[in-house]
């Protein structure tokens, strides 16, 4: 299994974080196993294409809500991540009061 759980939706209350509230965050190693993904399809396109840089960050964006780990953005990085044998994925992880 490559996630914790496949999602289809954010369970948490909306953040309001904009770009450069995320670009604050500093980036850490997150476990591919403990993500709870928000979206179930993904764009071939965007996984295949090596210089994806969604919304034009490097980094998944992750929010922390009660002790879950869901992946809001980034999905076909972690992906990637993978399919390359890697079982962890470089995230902003944003933690919300809940």
């Amino acid at each position: 299994m490559i996630f914790k759980r496949v999602g289809s939706g954010k369970p948490y209350p909306e953040h309001g974080l904009t770009a450069k509230d995320w670009a604050s965050l500093p980036p850490r190693q997150v476990r591919l196993d403990e993500l709870v993904t928000t979206k179930d399809t993904l764009h071939l396109v965007a996984l295949l294409d090596e210089d994806s840089t969604f919304f034009g960050d490097l980094f998944a964006h992750v929010v922390e809500w009660r002790d879950e780990l869901y992946l809001e953005d980034g999905l076909h990085r972690a992906l990637r991540a993978a399919l390359q044998q890697r079982q962890v994925l470089h995230a902003r992880v944003y933690v919300m009061a809940g």
